[in-house]
């Protein structure tokens, strides 16, 4: 029995969601994709699927052994193309996830730029406002923005972002600017979920300021906050790559800048490994590049 084969076929049968949709794939008859899987299921001693008349799931054994499959029939890719000579030209699908708006902004246009060198390359982005596990949700790359505990991921600096206390020009006209972090007690106050979402904010260079607050309206998204702070509502606070649209163009205004925090690191992160496959060590190195270039343009600051 040739086990890489088996294993082939095992990924394509879960990845078809069925034996014959994988035997078409892999040009092979329905009743040898179907020998295949049961044989391997006997050679490892357990099953990994769960067939009915109507539907083919993984079992949790079969959930398991499906990512090593993965993972074994990538890296036995990546040696024959390393082999071959063709690792100065990267193939296949890179998946990079990042913050959702500072993905759009930011990290789209180095993937366009990167596709644009390489086209052999295939990138999924996965830009969501939440950390993300690499290994287990299947992802190569990610940028995050925060200081990073320690890990087993490898992590470049890029850049660090700022965070910023903003509000309409209309909004400072009819109820003043804050002069002090303790000020805000008299303002509105806009909310958000997760970062800016707590009741307490910190100010200072050490965090030493702490302000309670109490938020009247509370956006579930970053859009949304920035939307009712430029409409005059309210203040709110945001890292400085999320506004600089609206500051640039005079629709929000910075307050409390001298009481701002240390700015906050953005670092691209990737699995660690004996040997980085060839697809993430060129966009980890075209990335780096590029972001440091962007140095300063639009509340990204250097690393």
């Amino acid at each position: 029995m040739d086990r890489w084969q088996a294993m082939r076929v095992f990924v394509q049968v879960v990845e078809s969601g069925g034996f014959a949709p994988a035997a078409r794939v892999l040009h092979m008859s329905p009743p040898s994709v179907t020998r295949t899987i049961s044989q391997l299921e006997g050679l490892i001693g357990t099953r990994l699927l769960v067939r009915t008349t109507r539907s083919l799931k993984l079992t949790a054994a079969g959930e398991g052994y499906a990512a090593d499959c993965r993972r074994i029939l990538g890296e036995i890719s990546e040696a024959e193309a390393n082999a071959a000579g063709s690792f100065t030209q990267p193939a296949g699908l890179l998946t990079v996830t990042a913050p959702a708006l500072f993905g759009r902004i930011h990290v789209l246009p180095v993937i366009l730029d990167f596709l644009d060198r390489y086209p052999a390359m295939q990138v999924k982005t996965v830009f969501v406002d939440r950390v993300t596990n690499l290994v287990e949700e299947g992802l190569d790359v990610a940028v995050r923005i925060a200081a990073l505990p320690a890990s087993g991921l490898v992590a470049r600096r890029i850049g660090s972002i700022g965070q910023v206390l903003c509000g309409s020009p209309d909004y400072f006209a009819r109820h003043g600017e804050p002069e002090t972090p303790e000020d805000l007690a008299g303002h509105r106050i806009i909310g958000r979920d997760g970062l800016f979402g707590h009741s307490e904010w910190l100010f200072g260079k050490d965090n030493s300021i702490r302000v309670p607050v109490s938020a009247r309206l509370i956006c579930n998204t970053n859009d949304a906050a920035i939307a009712a702070a430029v409409a005059g509502w309210g203040l709110s606070r945001f890292q400085s790559y999320q506004v600089a649209p609206e500051i640039e163009a005079g629709r929000l205004k910075i307050a409390l800048a001298d009481y701002e925090r240390e700015p906050v690191p953005i670092h691209i992160v990737h699995a660690e490994g004996r040997k980085v496959s060839a697809r993430v060590r060129a966009f980890v190195d075209f990335a780096v590049e590029r972001f440091r270039q962007r140095v300063g343009v639009n509340g990204v600051g250097s690393s």
